[in-house]
């Protein structure tokens, strides 16, 4: 790599080191349980209007509001678990568009739903709000 794209040079420079890309996408994070779904073609949603995390690049923390759509196939999310699993972003740092992307993967792995879709609405930062989507299956 050469001196002007090193990591150290990318920081000085207000760029972004790919390393903080990556932050927070293999920490480790608690369980999300789930429960035998008994019913057939329905949807549940999750509002969760208290999400944090901590941006990489600043430190700064990110607030927003994290909505889970999905349709169950044979297990549904265990709420509390599920409380306790988005705690542990709040001392993470991880761009919010990695957050939503990871939530909606975990949640996928603990599920297997048929489909699902989660929002992640943030808060204004330098006079800017930010909604992501991520979808499953990804299209």
């Amino acid at each position: 790599m050469s001196k002007v794209n090193s990591p150290s040079t990318l920081k000085a420079a207000g760029g972004y080191a790919p390393e903080l890309a990556l932050k927070g996408l293999k920490s480790a994070m608690p369980a999300i349980d789930t429960w035998p779904n008994q019913y057939p073609g329905y949807e549940i949603k999750i509002e969760c209007p208290e999400f944090t995390s901590v941006c990489p690049k600043t430190g700064l923390p990110d607030f927003g509001t994290l909505t889970l759509r999905y349709r169950p196939d044979k297990k549904c999310v265990e709420l509390k678990s599920f409380k306790y699993y988005l705690l542990a972003y709040r001392q993470m740092g991880i761009f919010y568009e990695n957050a939503v992307n990871r939530v909606l993967d975990d949640v996928v792995r603990a599920t297997r739903p048929l489909w699902a879709e989660l929002t992640g609405e943030f808060n204004a930062r330098g006079g800017m709000r930010s909604t992501i989507t991520a979808r499953h299956p990804r299209r």
